[in-house]
């Protein structure tokens, strides 16, 4: 039996049982099921599973959130519910059952961008750090930079163009290379291919826009020319020419005889390719690209850039839900090779730092509840740094308010984002450390938007959380100690009033006195605030007459404080409660309230009983009568 069984074979009940699954795998931090009918999960009840973070549905995926110990979990699941786990690729095939042509679409963008990233990450950070040492003027009355007074650091800025250049202006070769990759078919096919869009015999793409019609050098095959020209960074030609690649290889192995197939497929395919990429699709995909770059970069800039803005800081979290903001890579290295500098990016980053905030407002909200903060505290810091899902899956939607003052930081970030022209010259490096990214002449402006993208969604999440969460923050600072108070020791019950004490066999009361209700002691008050004798749990409470309650105890025992004889009569006139059922209480905090006045004046005794009804563990009881009582400080009964 593994260590997550029971909770494994809970998980397996609520999404709909092993007849509802259609295949099962895990991430790092992730369950993975593609559900034969998505609507059978009882995603309510799975949040409320204490081993789940959170679930979220993405790319035809219901995914569970577990953690760090996910992997122990998926094995107890898989031997629990009798079915073998399958590929994270066999578990994106299956989830298309659940996803519509754009949805399929957006999943194949996704996956080829996916093994992009860390280059793209590594990529941004190596130019983020040369914009600190080459273009920030710091020395000598701010008219040199680091690489202008030292030829180390120059040295460093040189060496490491290298490596950007390979990630940056190489794209399109880890891009062809990627789509085989996904697609199943000859992975240094792909290669080749993307090698040939950024080949030194080719008129760099940087250098097109600069160089006169007449001077680009072409193939020249008699009866038409065709322009010899690269495609560094761009994203388009190079997605359509590893398309063209792939169906070209799927049509020949499908017709070629075996016998001959490793000649024939790879030479044609390629070749072909090549001359599709070069002659058709290229020059097309460059079109489209430039144009799509065109319309954001005019609305980026144009006339209503801030409604651009506006609207893209509050819609990016959304979008990251349903998957779509993957497209926004493609435009973002588009709009760098177009513009050598894109305006999307910083508030992609500023998105983040919003959502991160907005978490930070819940860490502040539920400082005393150590279970959320488990999740709260990783998802922030995680969101800091570019990583949004666990804060946007694990706690913002959870209460569904974090989301949206996360969405409005993000929208008056954005709004001084492009209003002040802050421009990223690499993409990758998201939340914080996104500044790393930013054009040396934007980084204030950068620094600057962050300020609303932290404040105004902290702010919001703990105003309006405290209206929205007030009922639980009153029962998390009520319940704060609920683990202490129920396993701390119990050896004795303070005095409950300030007054005499008496036996309850003198309280001249057919019950109490008989010790039908069990035995106990009472207390002739002075004062007129019942308090709790010891740690325990409000159990019973007259929610008409408010003149009595019971409360269990650590050790079993079961204690009934009842105020007056026969004020049940009087129904609440007079008495008021501190407490709510279900209440945990430490000894001396305050229980009842009753007006001695009107008591007497209705014609009862306010002589109040305590009754212990169980005595749970508790042994050698002994009660100490006869004397006069300090409420919350006289020791009335002792035990073992």
């Amino acid at each position: 039996m593994g260590k997550y069984a029971k909770e494994a074979e809970q998980l397996l009940d609520l999404v709909g049982g092993k007849q509802n699954i259609a295949a099962v795998t895990h991430c790092v931090t992730r369950m993975r099921f593609v559900l034969n009918d998505p609507a059978a999960a009882d995603v309510e009840k799975i949040e409320e599973m204490k081993v789940v973070k959170g679930t979220f549905t993405q790319a035809g995926q219901f995914q569970v959130i577990i953690g760090n110990t996910v992997s122990d979990f998926y094995n107890d699941f898989t031997a629990v519910a009798g079915i073998e786990g399958v590929s994270k690729d066999a578990v994106k095939n299956a989830a298309k059952q659940n996803q519509n042509a754009l949805q399929r679409a957006i999943a194949a963008l996704a996956e080829i961008f996916a093994p992009l990233i860390p280059a793209i990450i590594t990529g941004g950070l190596i130019l983020g750090f040369r914009n600190c040492i080459d273009s920030m003027y710091f020395f000598e009355n701010g008219t040199k930079t680091l690489c202008d007074i030292s030829q180390f650091w120059a040295g460093i800025d040189s060496f490491l163009w290298l490596i950007g250049e390979a990630i940056f202006h190489m794209l399109p070769v880890g891009i062809c290379w990627s789509v085989t990759r996904k697609m199943g078919t000859t992975q240094m096919l792909g290669i080749v291919l993307g090698l040939t869009l950024v080949s030194g015999q080719l008129l760099n793409a940087y250098s097109v826009g600069s160089t006169a019609a007449a001077d680009i050098p072409y193939w020249n095959f008699g009866y038409f020319h065709i322009n010899m020209i690269g495609y560094q960074s761009q994203v388009l030609p190079a997605i359509m020419a590893a398309f063209v690649l792939v169906y070209l290889e799927r049509f020949f192995r499908k017709i070629t005889p075996q016998v001959v197939s490793m000649i024939v497929v790879p030479f044609c395919s390629l070749v072909l390719a090549v001359v599709a990429a070069h002659f058709i699709v290229g020059p097309i995909g460059w079109k489209i690209g430039s144009a799509i770059s065109k319309v954001v970069y005019a609305g980026i800039t144009g006339s209503f850039k801030v409604v651009f803005g506006a609207v893209f800081g509050f819609v990016y979290a959304p979008l990251v839900i349903t998957g779509l903001h993957h497209m926004s890579n493609a435009i973002d290295l588009q709009l760098i090779a177009d513009y050598q500098g894109t305006m999307l990016w910083p508030m992609i980053a500023l998105s983040n730092i919003a959502q991160g905030s907005a978490v930070l407002g819940m860490i502040f909200l539920q400082k005393k509840d150590a279970e959320a903060q488990e999740v709260n505290i990783p998802a922030c810091v995680s969101c800091y740094l570019g990583v949004t899902e666990p804060a946007i899956f694990g706690v913002n939607l959870k209460h569904t308010f974090p989301f949206v003052c996360g969405m409005i930081g993000s929208a008056c970030a954005a709004i001084i984002s492009v209003s002040t022209g802050t421009v990223a010259n690499a993409i990758g490096v998201g939340g914080i450390p996104g500044i790393l990214s930013i054009n040396t002449d934007s980084i204030l402006t950068f620094a600057i938007a962050m300020v609303p993208a932290i404040v105004i969604p902290f702010v919001l999440t703990v105003i309006v959380g405290k209206k929205k969460l007030n009922h639980e923050i009153e029962v998390l600072e009520t319940t704060q100690n609920t683990a202490e108070v129920m396993d701390e020791e119990v050896t004795e019950l303070k005095a409950f009033l300030s007054g005499e004490v008496i036996p309850v066999s003198e309280v001249n009361d057919g019950v109490f006195s008989a010790g039908i209700m069990g035995d106990g002691l009472a207390i002739i008050p002075e004062s007129d605030v019942v308090y709790a004798p010891a740690n325990g749990k409000i159990e019973t409470l007259m929610e008409d007459s408010k003149h009595a309650c019971a409360m269990s105890l650590a050790n079993g025992m079961q204690i009934l404080i009842h105020v007056g004889l026969d004020t049940v009569s009087m129904q609440g006139d007079g008495f008021e409660y501190f407490v709510k059922l279900g209440d945990y209480v430490k000894a001396g905090d305050p229980l009842i309230k009753f007006d001695r006045d009107k008591i007497k004046q209705a014609g009862y005794r306010d002589v109040t009983v305590l009754v212990v009804a169980e005595e749970g563990n508790a042994k050698n009881i002994k009660m100490n009568t006869g004397i006069k009582a300090k409420e919350k400080q006289t020791q009335i009964i002792s035990f073992d």
